[in-house]
């Protein structure tokens, strides 16, 4: 049954007019219960993984398979996808490195990105915080390296030992945050001994512990837990949907799904998952706490896997 499904995936691909604009590009509409077997197994970013649980939850609702997603960071994400082979689809809040996708190639898998959306990673400290709403660049360099106290960064602000929740190593946020607010050099914010996990709800629970903690993570995670966190604008700039757009909010990224048209071909719940996702991830991703990423690259990410299926 799912070879006929795919061949009847792969025709309505075929009709689509090939000299449409970017802004028309639409991909085949698909009925999750078409799909109702086979696993889509899906792993990676913390930051992701909301927006990820919530279009499976749709899909589960609408009649398809219930995929498998693991919450394990980028990095390991990359690892069960390019090296040990495991996943179909690895969800990422950072592009996929040269090294990684070597690893994908060596077992015969040439890794398809898709851009899902935009995050704004959030700066956040406890709700209890009365003494600070917003820092630059610089001062978030040192709050999370070289200084101890919060008096060493501006000297009107508490003598109180700064407390630091971060995402574990092996995390898309972390990397993204050592890039933009270190150049790439992990060794000062690990040497400021900072409490790691790559659980976003544990660094939640930390940074709203005390009114001297201060953490970072995905967008959604403050959205979550609002009531119980301070968002800090960076260079006076908060994040929204403007300024994540228009790249002055500092710390905006963008977020990803990876997959593959071998296991497209092979698994066509896969490959209808992806579209479905790709077709309906604006109505969500807002309501998850996220921003939609840009029409340009939306359509890029449906391009790419329209190529992807014309190719099999």
């Amino acid at each position: 049954m799912y070879r006929v499904i795919l061949i009847l995936l792969l025709a309505a691909f075929a009709t689509l007019t090939v000299g449409a604009s970017e802004t028309d590009i639409a991909l085949p509409e698909v009925d999750p219960l078409d799909y109702p077997v086979g696993e889509i197994i899906t792993a990676g970013s913390s930051t992701v993984f909301p927006l990820s649980e919530r279009m499976a939850e749709r899909w589960t609702d609408e009649g398809g398979v219930a995929p498998s997603i693991a919450s394990i960071g980028s990095g390991a994400g990359f690892e069960r996808f390019c090296v040990e082979g495991e996943t179909d689809i690895s969800n990422a809040s950072r592009a996929i490195k040269d090294s990684e996708r070597e690893s994908c190639l060596a077992i015969g898998r040439d890794a398809i990105e898709f851009r899902v959306g935009t995050d704004a990673l959030a700066v956040t400290v406890s709700a209890a915080n009365d003494f600070v709403s917003g820092v630059s660049l610089e001062e978030l360099a040192m709050i999370f390296s070289s200084a101890e106290t919060w008096s060493d960064v501006r000297a009107e602000w508490p003598a109180e030992a700064i407390q630091r929740f971060i995402p574990g190593t092996d995390s898309g946020t972390f990397d993204y945050f050592v890039e933009e607010v270190f150049d790439e050099d992990e060794e000062p914010i690990l040497s400021a001994n900072p409490q790691l996990s790559e659980d976003d709800n544990v660094l939640v629970q930390g940074i709203s512990g005390s009114p001297y903690a201060i953490g970072f993570f995905g967008y959604a995670y403050y959205v979550e837990n609002q009531d119980a966190l301070k968002i800090l604008s960076i260079d006076g700039i908060e994040a929204n949907a403007e300024t994540t757009d228009d790249g002055s909010y500092k710390l905006a990224r963008p977020l990803y799904i990876y997959s593959d048209a071998g296991i497209m071909a092979e698994k066509p719940q896969v490959a209808a998952f992806i579209s479905f996702y790709l077709s309906n991830v604006n109505d969500e991703v807002t309501d998850v706490g996220y921003f939609p990423a840009s029409a340009s690259a939306l359509n890029a990410a449906k391009g790419a896997f329209r190529d992807a299926m014309m190719d099999m």
